[in-house]
């Protein structure tokens, strides 16, 4: 009967095999088991990032912080953001975000948002212009034009030129990437077509001469009277012929006076 159960010697060491291998087993299931991925915060990336103050501040003011977080947690598409730094923003005009109506800088920070996640490597293959948030593509609009030479990725907004200066986050269906530029639209910041040049103005000094009367004065010649008639003439005639036959008779009386 003793033969038929093994002794404790046997026993101990088989338990403590089987022990391990399931240490082992549960230890590399740990380890091969991906950790629940957290909620997706743009903010919070550029947070961490830093120097990108004015940024985040305008995400926050216009909701398109929240609204970029919904779509990076409720979908599958993936997007990629142009995030500019304080000095980029610094560098712009003064008074230039404050001209801005608030649909304005709604377009701007859509300008930044592509709805899809492109790596950098894929920025190589993309079609141009690229459709961004903001919506229409087509010259005069939102074109975003990308364009590479090596593992530099160029940006082109028709306004402004920047390349991609560093990568904040990748992988997980974002993609942050730093701007040293703000991306400026078309369609806000482009210049206006130029108007049609008015026809140049007369001259001054040619327009007076030709509105002064000449100052040339006429040749003197016979007064401008209405012309002269035969009867005229007969009349002027006669009265001659009578002045002179009383000078005549004058002097006839004259001489019989003195004789």
């Amino acid at each position: 009967m003793k033969h038929l159960f093994p002794n404790s010697c046997t026993i101990f060491p088989l338990l403590l095999l089987a022990a391990f291998i399931a240490s082992q087993t549960r230890a590399q299931t740990a380890a091969t088991a991906p950790a629940p991925a957290g909620p997706k915060n743009i903010t919070a990336i550029l947070e961490k990032a830093g120097q990108y103050t004015t940024f985040i501040r305008l995400l926050r003011s216009t909701q398109l912080g929240d609204q970029i977080d919904n779509q990076l947690n409720n979908s599958n598409t993936g997007l990629t953001v142009f995030a500019p730094t304080d000095n980029a923003f610094s560098n712009l005009p003064p008074g230039t975000l404050n001209s801005l109506s608030d649909q304005q800088k709604v377009s701007l920070l859509q300008f930044h948002v592509l709805s899809t996640a492109i790596s950098m490597p894929q920025f190589q293959t993309v079609s141009n212009p690229v459709r961004t948030q903001a919506g229409d593509s087509s010259d005069g609009e939102f074109p975003l034009n990308v364009t590479t030479t090596g593992n530099q990725v160029n940006i082109s907004t028709g306004v402004v030129d920047t390349p991609i200066s560093n990568t904040l986050s990748s992988g997980n269906q974002l993609e942050v990437y730093q701007v040293d530029q703000v991306l400026l639209p078309m369609k806000i910041f482009g210049t206006p077509a130029p108007a049609a040049a008015p026809s140049p103005a007369e001259p001054e000094k040619e327009k007076k001469k030709k509105e002064k009367p000449s100052s040339v004065p006429e040749a003197e010649g016979p007064s401008k009277s209405s012309p002269v008639t035969d009867s005229d003439a007969t009349s002027s005639a006669s009265n001659l012929k009578w002045r002179g036959g009383i000078g005549i008779a004058a002097a006839i009386i004259s001489l019989c006076w003195i004789f």
